[in-house]
């Protein structure tokens, strides 16, 4: 396979990983979320324990994930950053165990170069960073050395300032050249061009109606010619869409997933993966 792509109508066919290629169907894949944290926003310490980790990800595979993202740092609003030391201990132990037992590829949500490598080393195939690869100047050879796929988010500010006035002239605009730059930055930079997905970052330094604008907009984001990663699961968006901040959010979530999935997004990144899949399924039948 060589690095040029040729997509129908801009859209991408496959995203290509480090040592395998996931190739896109009639439905999107599914990346489950499994948090090594004791403070993530929704599921914080429910598999901060070693075990409860383990187990979760076998459980997310078996319910129909197609990757599985683990990260040990928080970047939920005003989240407190994590010395590499401890994202360290949180993640690799879990890595070390899974890379034997799963069959879909991990990635690790991480934007320190040190837990990459780390986790790289071990047969990680994708790095999910929230910085857009901008956020520690050794992840790009990170990335380029490994070969490794990489997810480039947008995010305004950090997780400590994004949630304090998000300000944007045109939101959908100003997402797209970010990462359209991003996208062509790194392909100069030397990364192949489908190794590249892309997602716009619900929640990250956006108001409500920032984050409803940028989910109506994902066939424009489809344009840049890479997958689309969307991770809207559970947010709080969500609570206030449907008036009710401490219900649930899984019906809310899937949703929005199916309504993701019409618009052609590749990849939907969630909490409950069998309850979407199993949406998915059946929208896809009567679709």
């Amino acid at each position: 396979m060589n690095s040029s792509i040729s997509y129908p109508n801009g859209q991408a066919t496959y995203w290509r990983l480090r040592t395998r290629t996931l190739k896109f169907a009639t439905l999107p894949k599914i990346m489950g979320i499994l948090n090594v944290t004791p403070d993530s926003f929704s599921d914080g310490g429910k598999h901060f324990v070693f075990s409860q980790a383990v187990d979760q990800a076998l459980r997310l595979e078996d319910a129909g994930a197609d990757i599985i993202d683990i990260g040990g740092e928080s970047t939920r609003p005003y989240s407190q950053a994590v010395e590499t030391a401890e994202e360290l201990r949180r993640v690799i132990p879990v890595i070390e165990a899974l890379i034997p037992r799963l069959s879909v590829p991990i990635s690790i949500d991480t934007c320190k170069s040190q837990v990459a490598e780390a986790a790289l080393s071990l047969g990680v195939e994708i790095i999910n960073d929230v910085t857009g690869l901008e956020g520690d100047p050794q992840m790009l050879p990170v990335a380029l050395k490994s070969q490794a796929a990489v997810c480039v988010m947008h995010m305004q500010g950090n997780p400590q300032t994004m949630q304090d006035n998000p300000t944007y002239d045109r939101v959908v605009d100003e997402v797209y050249h970010y990462l359209e730059r991003r996208r062509d930055g790194l392909t100069a930079a030397g990364i192949l061009a489908d190794r590249i997905c892309m997602d716009p970052g619900i929640g990250f330094g956006k108001t409500h109606e920032h984050n409803l604008d940028l989910l109506r907009s994902c066939q424009r984001f489809l344009s840049l010619g890479q997958p689309l990663l969307v991770g809207h699961s559970r947010k709080g968006f969500i609570g206030k869409l449907i008036g009710d901040k401490q219900a649930s959010r899984t019906a809310g979530t899937i949703g929005i997933s199916i309504r993701l999935w019409q618009s052609g997004v590749q990849i939907l990144r969630v909490h409950d993966v069998r309850e979407t899949a199993d949406a998915l399924k059946c929208a896809a039948a009567v679709n």
